[in-house]
């Protein structure tokens, strides 16, 4: 449909989407919400080799999955194409952001000014989140919850390092309310959730990061997007928007492609896609760091009086990725089974110079994780040799028992199966105050590129990664890095900034409550606007300023 109009219109539906779509719909307004990616009810997920390659998102190549890779100079981020945005693919984390760590830091030096929010201006919206996403800590007091090895491990670790261990709230259904925690029981829920099914509590099945199957996870399209189609929003998924532009007079142009998964395939040219047009007298971005910042760069000549900040204060959130393997307790193999519990359950948080007291250095957090059983798999298989002395030795005793006359083989193929490597492994994610020096540019294919270097935050990272080798050591295990490290890179799935905020226009791109120098009535409400590193996980503190976001365009005309 040609030239609809609406109140507002929402790009994008992660943390600040979702939480902007619900609130201005809750307050009457004519809301529609844009969502490039796919709906995934439980039971969506994809579990199979055949099916995962249907889990990335790359229309030109006939993809239109959850997973969104990019690699940039310097790092690969991974991020979300969903209805629901990062909600769907995280761990679950909601962590406010330390009162201290709100500053804003000279990229390349060592000065700092407070944020253009304070953690007193968040904390009445972390209240409001937290209660809509029904938050939960990992139930440790309760059996089997208390038999967890990897949370058990992970604790008495910190406990002998002297670090600060806690359970950080998680986005996970254990129990409903008033009951004690159960295993796969029925989820009472508010409203009816917007796909219309059963969701059950969690399962213990550490598949957090690849879509809940069960609705355990309480994910945005369960709670603030349901909500928000109940106030009447028009939530519309694979509409992927590709200009924007002011309208004379006010209000925004949006100028959008619906995919058709039934007419395009691989060799299918997205170009050739017919451009549909809304018009709104509100403009929200809400396509996430990478989304938001290559739209404002891309259709830059459109909003001439965009800040020259657009694209800067880039950084990956302190992101590094680690292993504990071979972690041995009494010269034997010692479980840590990663593939048992939600796969965030506890964190330790190492402090920072700016808490003041005896604490030095760049603050952050290390937390357990986990993966799907169907990972450790990959993990024995991935260990040839000690896969195949397993494979000669089967063989061996095969043969032996057949000279013998023994036709009971069960003994010979327990040994051949392994489990000691992938059982005794654990992912180790750790994230903090690196520095934002990172610049977004497009490239002359229209790409979007970033500069960013990790040599910025060498320190920081340094420190980061001794304290992850110590807690690997005292869980008797070795400590290896993700792969990148070598060739001096990092993996994040907390990319920031590139939108920030500032007092000013020469300062940000938009102000404290996310609207637009120089573009009234043109806001932006995601991971893009914060000016540096939340330090732990930052989908509270993203989904927080969008709730705050809201109740400013609420509270003003448009136009105002």
């Amino acid at each position: 449909m040609e030239n609809e109009h609406f109140d507002a219109v929402v790009v994008g539906s992660g943390f600040g989407g979702s939480v902007a779509t619900y609130r201005l719909a809750e307050a009457g307004m004519r809301v529609c919400l844009l969502e490039r990616g796919q709906a995934y009810p439980p039971d969506a997920y994809p579990r199979t080799p055949k099916a995962m390659q249907g889990a990335l998102w790359d229309p030109s190549a006939g993809g239109y999955g959850m997973f969104d890779l990019w690699s940039f100079d310097g790092l690969e981020a991974l991020v979300a194409s969903a209805l629901g945005g990062g909600s769907i693919i995280y761990a679950n984390v909601l962590l406010r952001k330390d009162e201290h760590w709100f500053v804003n830091e000279d990229p390349h030096g060592t000065g700092h000014t407070p944020w253009p929010v304070s953690r007193a201006d968040l904390d009445p919206h972390y209240d409001a989140v937290e209660a809509m996403m029904n938050v939960q800590r990992y139930p440790t007091e309760h059996a089997p919850y208390d038999q967890t090895p990897k949370t058990n491990a992970f604790h008495a670790a910190a406990d002998q390092l002297g670090l600060d261990w806690s359970r950080p709230p998680l986005a996970v259904t254990f129990a409903n309310e008033g009951e004690d925690p159960a295993l796969g029981e029925p989820i009472e829920e508010r409203w009816p959730n917007l796909h219309g099914r059963t969701r059950t509590t969690c399962r213990l099945c550490a598949e957090c990061d690849v879509g809940c199957n069960y609705g355990s996870k309480n994910t945005l399209d369960f709670n603030y997007l349901s909500a928000a189609q109940h106030e009447g929003a028009d939530i519309r998924t694979l509409h992927e928007v590709r200009t924007l532009a002011p309208q004379t007079g006010g209000g925004y142009r949006i100028r959008y492609v619906q995919h058709d998964l039934e007419r395009e395939g691989d060799s299918f040219d997205t170009r050739s896609l017919p451009l549909q047009t809304m018009t709104a007298d509100r403009l929200i971005l809400s396509a996430g760091t990478l989304g938001s910042t290559f739209l404002l760069l891309k259709n830059r000549s459109a909003f001439p009086n965009l800040s020259n900040a657009l694209g800067t204060r880039f950084c990956g959130n302190g992101d590094l990725l680690g292993f504990v393997l071979n972690a041995r307790e009494n010269g034997t193999h010692r479980m840590l089974d990663p593939n048992y519990g939600p796969v965030i359950t506890s964190t330790i948080r190492v402090g920072d110079a700016l808490d003041g007291g005896d604490a030095t250095g760049r603050g952050f957090y290390i937390q357990d994780a986990g993966y799907p059983a169907f990972m450790s798999w990959i993990v024995e298989a991935s260990n040839v040799f000690g896969s195949l002395r397993r494979f000669i030795r089967f063989l061996r005793h095969t043969l032996l028992a057949r000279i013998q006359g023994d036709t009971n083989l069960s003994a010979e193929l327990q040994h051949l199966l392994g489990g000691d490597l992938s059982a005794s492994a654990m992912p180790l994610l750790g994230m903090g105050r690196d520095r934002p020096n990172g610049v977004f540019e497009l490239q002359d294919n229209g790409r979007l590129n970033t500069n960013w270097a990790m040599q910025g935050s060498k320190d920081y990272f340094d420190r980061l990664k001794r304290t992850m080798e110590a807690l690997a050591d005292a869980m008797g295990g070795d400590f290896v890095v993700n792969p990148t490290w070598l060739l001096k890179r990092v993996i994040t799935v907390h990319p920031l900034g590139g939108c920030p905020m500032g007092r000013t226009a020469s300062e940000g791109v938009v102000d404290a409550h996310g609207e637009a120098f120089g573009h009234p009535d043109l806001y932006v409400a995601d991971g893009s606007i914060l000016p540096g590193p939340v330090g732990p996980n930052p989908s509270l503190t993203i989904a927080a300023l969008a709730d705050r976001i809201a109740d400013r365009i609420l509270a003003e005309p448009s136009g105002a």
